[in-house]
């Protein structure tokens, strides 16, 4: 089983949409759904669900994103610790996270020194941190984090939320709109949900009903799409990347905001500790 195909797999199941995977892969079409062919006959399992209006993944598609996602990681690991550490940043992230904040973070560190390459984890936020302190990683960007042992946890950035509801919402023509009036329904979140996130609405004193949890973000946006009561909240980097016009985002009323933060390892030299902080706020 070779790694590209399950790199495929994971970007298909993220993007649920072969073009747009193939666009993010910077390959053709075609290839993907090779690789996807091939990869579903050596399981003996079909990933996905294909129909000429939508794709989704099958109950063995959930069991086997789980897998593959750790295996990717696990590879990108391995691939971090062969490398030498001069010259290379390794940057812990969620899945499908930090996407623009990443990009002009990285951008304004190059601008102060630019021979260095750029190595970017995906792990969930415990494994994230734990490879910090492992010195697997040099940095990683998390929300809602306050403290981490043997880290420096450094507050850097403020996000608002947003409720993300269905065009056909009650709601969806509005321009704010309060947490109450959409706890009626089920408040859906996906397996690579960001927990911060609901412990925001917590700490605001909001109440959420759980709904279905959904294998992706992409597979949750695409419920939400589908069913005009139900409801989901994102913070506002990932609102700008959502494609469906089958929902709608609103600002939260009363603002609701969480915090970002760049985590670095407790003894790491003060000027770089400026340095990472002034380029990801």
């Amino acid at each position: 089983m070779e790694l590209r195909a399950l790199r495929y797999f994971v970007t298909v199941a993220d993007e649920l949409h072969f073009g747009r995977a193939a666009e993010r892969l910077h390959i053709a079409q075609p290839a993907v759904s090779r690789q996807i062919a091939r990869l579903e006959r050596e399981l003996g399992v079909r990933l996905f669900d294909r129909s000429p209006r939508r794709v989704r993944l099958t109950a063995a598609g959930h069991r086997v994103l789980d897998a593959a996602r750790e295996a990717l990681a696990a590879a990108d690991r391995v691939r971090v610790a062969a490398s030498p550490r001069a010259g290379v940043l390794r940057i812990g992230i969620g899945t499908g996270q930090f996407t623009a904040r990443l990009e002009r973070g990285i951008d304004a560190l190059r601008e102060q020194a630019a021979a260095f390459d750029v190595v970017l984890v995906d792990l969930p936020l415990p494994a994230r941190l734990n490879a910090l302190r492992q010195g697997e990683l040099d940095l990683a960007l998390a929300r809602g984090v306050r403290a981490a042992p043997g880290l420096r946890v450094l507050p850097t950035w403020t996000e608002s939320l947003f409720a993300v509801v269905s065009a056909r919402h009650a709601a969806a023509g509005r321009a704010a709109v309060g947490v109450a009036e959409l706890a009626g329904g089920p408040f859906r979140t996906s397996q690579d949900h960001d927990p911060s996130v609901v412990t925001a609405l917590r700490e605001a004193g909001a109440a959420v009903r759980p709904g279905h949890r959904a294998g992706t973000a992409g597979d949750t946006i695409v419920e939400v799409g589908s069913d005009p009561g139900s409801w989901t909240v994102l913070p506002e980097d990932q609102v700008a990347d959502l494609r469906s016009t089958r929902v709608r985002a609103i600002p939260l009323e009363p603002r609701t905001t969480i915090t970002g933060s760049v985590v670095v390892p407790d003894d790491l030299p003060s000027p770089c500790v400026a340095a990472h902080r002034a380029a990801f706020g």
